[in-house]
């Protein structure tokens, strides 16, 4: 059976009308230690047309923890006629699954999901970054439908990385090489498709950050860096007051996908070359990568991150439970059927989905 679909189902006990509450092991919430924020994520999705019987897909946030992250719990509530949350064993994506009752005039469904967050900061040093298994470290070399690494990928890889030797060299060459050689395209819908292969053949090196930071991905394994993308959404403003990176409130379009490689004997290396250009394009007219402004965050971007994202999963080429449409390339936004096909998930006004989040103090 093809890797896509191996999806593992919960049932929400009592269904969404009785609130399932699906907490992490624990019954109560553990006191964080200090420079960890929490904040919760409310996700309303509504199908303004529902032809025939609508079903839609929310991602939820990471399905296990990490050293910047964790999940703290997932609540829905709405009139879908059953629920699921659904996890893919490969990238062990979570997503709650809803199915509405054919011919309801009014499917709804709202997901409320609390997690804890703090920045990722890891030094370049022996054991600093979380240590992966060998399935891990395989799936992350692996070639994906639209991340491939051979032929145009290979030849590119190897040109950006020629002279370097250690798995840290071979990827700030390449982090460099796709600051240098990429630029935000504002016009790019969404966070872009991540389609590196086109982007090289072209030529046409614009995009955003789903594309920007799949190259590097995408180099990276094709250089024998193991390299994946992280997707999620900026929940809350930069605390170093990058007004382009986050805000707090209404974040439904404040989608982000991140990246990280690992490097032999340190772990997972936070990176995001996407933002050093997000940075150069919008924080102020007319900079480049020569203002101050500009290498600060290129410096930090390559082994931290912020701590204002939720962080999604990992996957691609997920085929979303019950679907009749095709795999998404990656599960970071809301996604939506009705009978007559499969919903523009980068059209909230009409496919109507609005995220909001707030951060808790007490």
């Amino acid at each position: 059976m093809h890797r896509r679909t191996l999806l593992k189902a919960f049932p929400a006990a009592g269904l969404a009308a009785s609130l399932p509450y699906l907490a992490r092991a624990q019954s109560a919430t553990p006191a964080l230690p200090t420079g960890w924020r929490t904040f919760e994520v409310t996700s309303r999705i509504e199908v303004a047309k529902p032809a025939g019987q609508a079903r839609v897909w929310m991602p939820l946030p990471l399905a296990l923890d990490t050293d910047y992250f964790r999940t703290l719990a997932n609540r829905w509530s709405g009139n879908a006629e059953q629920v699921e949350m659904v996890i893919d064993p490969t990238y062990r994506a979570a997503m709650a699954s809803a199915q509405f009752k054919p011919g309801e005039s009014a499917p709804v469904l709202e997901v409320v999901s609390r997690f804890a967050v703090r920045e990722r900061n890891v030094e370049l040093r022996s054991g600093a970054g979380m240590q992966a298994t060998r399935e891990e470290l395989a799936l992350a070399l692996k070639a994906t439908e639209l991340i491939p690494t051979d032929g145009i990928v290979r030849k590119t890889a190897e040109e950006a990385t020629k002279g370097a030797r250690t798995d840290v060299a071979k990827a700030r060459a390449i982090y460099d090489w796709v600051v240098e050689n990429t630029f935000r395209d504002p016009k790019t819908r969404g966070c872009g498709v991540g389609d590196i292969k086109a982007m090289l053949e072209n030529g046409v090196m614009g995009g955003k950050c789903a594309d920007l930071n799949a190259l590097f991905v995408g180099l990276c394994r094709a250089a024998g860096v193991p390299a994946r993308d992280v997707y999620g959404v900026r929940v809350v403003e930069s605390p170093r007051g990058y007004k382009s990176m986050g805000r707090l409130g209404d974040i439904t379009k404040a989608q982000h996908c991140r990246a990280e490689f690992y490097a032999q004997e340190i772990g997972w290396v936070p990176v995001d070359p996407g933002d050093v250009r997000k940075v150069v394009l919008e924080e102020k007219p007319n900079l480049t990568l020569n203002d101050d402004v500009v290498k600060v965050m290129r410096s930090f971007l390559f082994g931290n991150w912020e701590g204002n994202w939720l962080a999604y999963n990992y996957a691609h080429d997920v085929r979303l439970p019950g679907a009749k449409g095709a795999p998404v390339p990656f599960l970071m936004y809301p996604q939506g059927e009705t009978a007559e096909g499969r919903l523009d998930a980068l059209d909230p006004d009409n496919f109507k989905y609005k995220l909001t989040s707030r951060e808790v103090t007490a």
